[in-house]
């Protein structure tokens, strides 16, 4: 008997976080979550997401201020009746916290294949010399 490979995983209940995610079990007041990786590269904070299914035009919106990334994406169920769906649709949205030194005049988006790419400019780094501050008395 053959039996399926197992797969490894850091936590001990993976499915645990599938259902939270479960709009059932859920709590979310402002909407579904929205799924991002995120890294820098040429000098830039590259922020991906997953977003099938939406209409960048029409759907998406990204707005920058206070050194916050917001994604606001809202996806309208068709018309059809299926007799089981597992798809989520309503109001998507996530905000991230930018690094210090994004460059938030520099920020540049795409869309392909269901994932949202944006781009921040980076300014360059300057490593700050710390000093000793004094306690007064």
């Amino acid at each position: 008997m053959n039996l399926p490979e197992r797969r490894e995983s850091r936590f001990p209940f993976p499915e645990v976080f599938d259902w939270i995610e479960h709009p059932m079990f859920g709590f979310r007041p402002f909407g579904q979550i929205v799924r991002i990786e995120d890294y820098v590269a040429e000098g830039r904070y590259v922020l991906r997401a997953e977003l099938p299914g939406l209409d960048p035009d029409k759907d998406v919106e990204i707005t920058v201020g206070g050194g916050v990334l917001h994604i606001r994406a809202e996806k309208s169920r068709k018309v059809t009746e299926p007799h089981r769906s597992e798809f989520s649709y309503g109001s998507l949205s996530r905000s991230v916290t930018l690094p210090a030194t994004a460059k938030t005049d520099d920020v540049k988006a795409t869309y392909e294949g269901g994932v949202l790419e944006i781009s921040i400019g980076l300014a360059e780094d300057k490593k700050a010399e710390g000093r000793r501050i004094a306690i007064e008395h």
